[in-house]
């Protein structure tokens, strides 16, 4: 008999988590490996977070709260979706968790039924493909093109409908694409759910304030589907709080109450600690973090330089967050002694075994012919690192 469950025997790993588990190996055995892999910034929370966790400490923040959150935080999220974002939503209809991924599982396990389809525009975030499938759901996959910008449309999403379909996932600005959907953008996946009022949207956007190009615009502001969409975000990207594991959702009362009672059975609530000091965050005025967003400005420019010198790569802008998530096509099939790089994995293994820098193969998003990169680095690391990729790929005879 097995031991393990046939569940967890299909799951597959994060690729970003094996990627950065691989390059911290390396490390240890003295490797100057340079991680790209992980989409974690490199700035510490600020301090009047940090600041607002030790006086919940001190007060004596030690009991469970509440499963959805503490009142005054699910509070402070409605007024901030309000603010920032002009939604409507009461405090009932917020569900704090332990982490933005957490908050997606929730949803994802509370709506999905075996047999239901689950249309995921790609490249999407990793970890969506693999809930989809715990939750006994079909993921179908939506391509896109870095000609768009890796945008998806009405008719795209209208030619993968069937009558199976339940769920639409998205990001936005997007992991690992950097894209971000404006209002006209978003008209389109709003006139599409318009047209199937039993189709539900998840709007991640975990990456709200990691935005180069406009005012962030939530997909629940279109007022007619306004009942179909769960926003997803937190505050591990926008106030640097990735430890701290703090997401939240957004959703229709009864999609809430659902994300409740699972909740209750396995986590409860997320760190009461963790909870006071996201308090203090989500109070602040989001300009606050502004700087965070000017460095990540800066490296991208620099980022997308150098990328654009680099043969066989085929670079467009990012909008948002902090990757670029080139199209390495020409690369594909190119040699370097006995060794063929068939695909973004085996370009992805060369890159770290050869120029020791560590980047996640687009296949595990979705998007076989992409590679990501993370620009949440020192400006001083990415030059090095992208220069050790730029004379790696120089040795590959890709003509």
């Amino acid at each position: 008999m097995n031991k393990i469950s046939q569940r967890i025997l299909d799951l597959s790993e994060s690729a970003t988590i094996a990627m950065s588990r691989r390059s911290r190996e390396m490390r240890e055995q003295g490797l100057d490996v340079i991680s790209l892999s992980l989409g974690e910034p490199d700035f510490e929370t600020p301090d009047f977070v940090r600041q607002a966790a030790k006086e919940a400490i001190d007060i004596g923040y030690s009991h469970y709260p509440p499963i959805p959150g503490y009142q005054d935080l699910r509070q402070a999220i409605a007024h901030k979706l309000k603010r920032d974002n002009g939604l409507d939503y009461t405090a009932n209809q917020i569900v704090v968790s332990t982490g933005a991924k957490q908050s997606l599982a929730n949803v994802i396990l509370c709506t999905v039924d075996p047999g239901d389809e689950v249309l995921l525009p790609a490249p999407y975030w990793v970890s969506y493909y693999e809930q989809i499938r715990l939750a006994g759901g079909t993921p179908v996959i939506i391509p896109t093109a870095i000609e768009n910008d890796f945008k998806v449309t009405r008719d795209d999403l209208e030619k993968y409908h069937t009558d199976k379909t339940k769920l639409v996932i998205f990001s936005s600005p997007c992991n690992p694409s950097g894209s971000v959907f404006s209002k006209e953008d978003l008209a389109e996946i709003a006139d599409y759910l318009k047209a199937h009022p039993n189709v539900i949207a998840i709007s991640d956007e975990i990456y709200e304030l990691i935005n180069f190009k406009s005012q962030h615009v939530s997909l629940a502001s279109f007022s007619e589907i306004y009942d179909q969409v769960v926003t997803v975000n937190g505050l591990s990207k926008g106030f640097a709080m990735t430890g701290w594991r703090i997401g939240y959702i957004a959703a229709p009362q009864e999609i809430a109450d659902a994300c409740v009672k699972m909740q209750g059975q396995f986590t409860s609530a997320t760190s009461s600690i963790a909870q006071r000091a996201a308090l203090a965050a989500l109070q602040a005025d989001p300009s606050e973090m502004d700087y965070m967003k000017e460095a990540f400005e800066e490296r991208r420019a620099k980022v997308g330089e150098w990328l654009r010198e680099i043969p066989g790569l085929k670079v467009n802008q990012p909008e948002g967050a902090f990757y670029f998530f080139p199209d390495v096509s020409a690369l594909l099939g190119s040699k370097i002694g006995d060794r063929t790089i068939n695909d973004s994995a085996d370009l992805c293994m060369y890159l770290l075994e050869e120029a020791l820098v560590a980047l996640v193969p687009g296949d595990a998003f979705g998007s076989p012919e992409c590679i990501r990169i993370s620009y949440a680095s020192s400006l001083k690391d990415l030059e090095t690192a992208l220069s050790r990729i730029k004379a790696a790929i120089e040795k590959l005879d890709h003509a």
